[in-house]
């Protein structure tokens, strides 16, 4: 009957484990010693040997010749344990076997000494299964088992086992086996089935391990029942589902040259033949990670799983793109990879992916774009002024002319006055009354004009009135309302704040005071707004500032003297 190829090359000694030397050396050096423990906890990944271990140590410890570093192999407790039918070897699954029932029966058994050999080993597998009750009826049992039990528990997920567990046992962690490892020890077991595999097949079946050995076997069983004896890097990709690095670089290009359109039609060759496209964003955020460490550590770095010319070419590829750029690009398909596991269109998600990979190459550092912005103003200050003094004034612009306000009519259907007639009918005033009057400068007039009006056209009489009465002055964004006590129910501030919005114009804090109306009360705030828009003015017509903006775009919204 044929036996798959991880179990029949399964290490029978410690130097046969691949890797795991900090286990091997402890192990090997307790034996030698006679310190031998009652627990050991064996956490690790699949595939890495932690069973394995567990069975050589009880092949050690149970051998003819021991307890010996190197079991003989070929008395009968070495021969029954390597072929998992050892009386006093127990292997248990605790993903079946979990409950509080099992855990006492094991503790009834463990009352009785071996029937053979010299200890009686429990092997626990998958121990994060087990109950919390369970481990608790087992407590004592770990804690103080007779002198001829040994528990070994293996598991994957190292954190689900109790505390009061952990404490009694000696623990031991397994790491992922290291690339380089994995290809020999895959190598060598190629040469003993008698099958040709080059380098890049044995990368392809190691990268699809991911550091464990046993996954990393079955792929090399499933890719010698699919080639036979003759292995294809090509064939092994398809069989797998792997990506090559041809078609990984298909994105690199496409972002070499910004070709949104390439980008297309590579989310459209995988739709069309089949491939997994989860599995694809996955890939290439790995492809994306290999790059970024190539690009750091260079092309001899053991960081990169994969083989010396595979490494060497990702190392050329990712001297094409800045340390920035890459680690832009890892961050945006990782993020792919988890919007794509959630998604109902994954076509659709995968296409707007790589177009933002695309639109992220285009992206300009900003120290670049304020050096850039800086060399242009300074080439383009001389022909500016060269421009202004040769070309003339332009001529001012007419107007418009202005009726009577809604305030106005308001005053006049009071008092009986005859109305002002608008400025193209009337005298012209001068200058000084112009400007007294021009909007924006927080005259008192005309901000109180404009109140009354916005709320007169509200249909707010009542509020209108009140700010008739009232002075109005703007100010440090602020617009302050001052009012006789009688007027002040009729003002609300939420009221004049939905009327600002109405307006439109720069956003103001509304403060309404209770008190005398008096000509001069706001002299000093009307001083001050004035100096800041004179500032604001000056502030906002610096070319420089300008240029900004034109750049960048955006808002001023506040403007600061630094010299005060």
């Amino acid at each position: 009957m044929y036996q798959v190829i991880a179990r029949k090359y399964r290490p029978q000694t410690f130097q046969d484990v691949v890797n795991q030397e900090h286990v091997k050396t402890t192990l090997e050096n307790a034996i030698a010693q006679n310190r031998i423990a009652h627990g050991y906890i064996f956490s690790g990944q699949r595939g890495t040997g932690k069973t394995t271990v567990a069975r050589i140590l009880a092949r050690c410890l149970n051998c003819v010749q021991g307890p010996a570093v190197t079991p003989c192999g070929v008395c009968a407790s070495c021969k029954e344990i390597s072929a998992g039918g050892s009386v006093d070897v127990i292997e248990i699954d605790a993903a079946s076997n979990r409950g509080i029932n099992e855990m006492r029966e094991l503790r009834e058994n463990v009352r009785y000494q071996p029937a053979r050999d010299r200890f009686k080993v429990f092997i626990i597998d998958e121990a994060h299964q087990i109950t919390n009750e369970a481990f608790n009826a087992l407590l004592k049992t770990i804690e103080e088992p007779p002198a001829w039990v040994v528990f070994v528990l293996c598991t994957t997920e190292a954190h689900k086992i109790p505390a009061t567990i952990a404490s009694r046992c000696q623990h031991f962690s397994f790491r992922s086996v290291d690339f380089d490892d994995l290809v020999a020890r895959m190598d060598w077991i190629c040469r003993q089935e008698g099958i040709e595999a080059d380098a890049d097949v044995l990368a392809v079946l190691a990268q699809a391990g991911e550091g464990s050995v046993r996954d990393s076997l079955s792929a090399l069983d499933q890719a010698i029942a699919c080639c036979g004896s003759k292995l294809s890097a090509a064939e092994v990709r398809a069989l797998l589902g792997a990506f090559s690095l041809d078609s990984l670089e298909q994105v690199t290009q496409a972002l070499r040259g910004s070709d949104s359109a390439r980008m297309l039609q590579v989310v459209d060759e995988l739709e069309r033949n089949g491939h997994n496209l989860q599995h694809f964003s996955r890939e290439l955020s790995r492809y994306f990670r290999n790059l970024l460490v190539a690009r750091i550590a260079g092309a001899d770095t053991r960081l990169v799983a994969a083989s010396a010319a595979q490494r060497e070419r990702m190392a050329q590829i990712a001297g094409e793109f800045s340390e920035e750029d890459l680690t832009r690009y890892l961050k945006l398909t990782l993020d792919l990879f988890r919007d794509l596991q959630f998604s109902l269109q994954p076509r659709f998600h995968l296409e707007l992916g790589l177009l933002r990979l695309v639109q992220a190459g285009k992206l300009v550092a900003i120290e670049e774009a304020l050096a850039g912005l800086g060399s242009a103003m300074a080439g383009a200050q001389a022909p500016a002024a060269a421009a202004r003094v040769a070309a003339p004034a332009p001529p001012p612009k007419p107007q418009p002319a202005r009726g009577p306000s809604p305030f106005e009519l308001d005053r006049a259907k009071k008092s009986a006055l005859p109305l002002q007639l608008p400025p193209s009918a009337a005298p012209q005033a001068s200058p000084a009354a112009q400007a007294s009057a021009a909007p924006g400068e927080g005259g008192i007039s005309n901000w109180r004009e404009r109140l009354h009006a916005a709320f007169m056209e509200a249909g707010m009489p009542f509020t209108a009135d009140a700010i008739e009465h009232s002075q109005v002055a703007e100010g440090g964004g602020e617009l302050q309302i001052t009012t006789p006590r009688e007027h002040s129910l009729a003002l609300k501030a939420e009221d004049v704040q939905k009327v600002l919005r109405q307006m439109g114009g720069k956003p103001l804090r509304v403060k309404i005071l209770i008190g005398e109306v008096a000509a001069g009360d706001t002299a000093p705030l009307e001083s001050k707004a004035k100096q800041e828009n004179e500032l604001a003015e000056r502030a906002l017509s610096n070319p420089e500032v300008r240029r900004f903006r034109e750049v960048f775009g955006g808002e001023v919204r506040a403007i600061r003297n630094l010299k005060e």
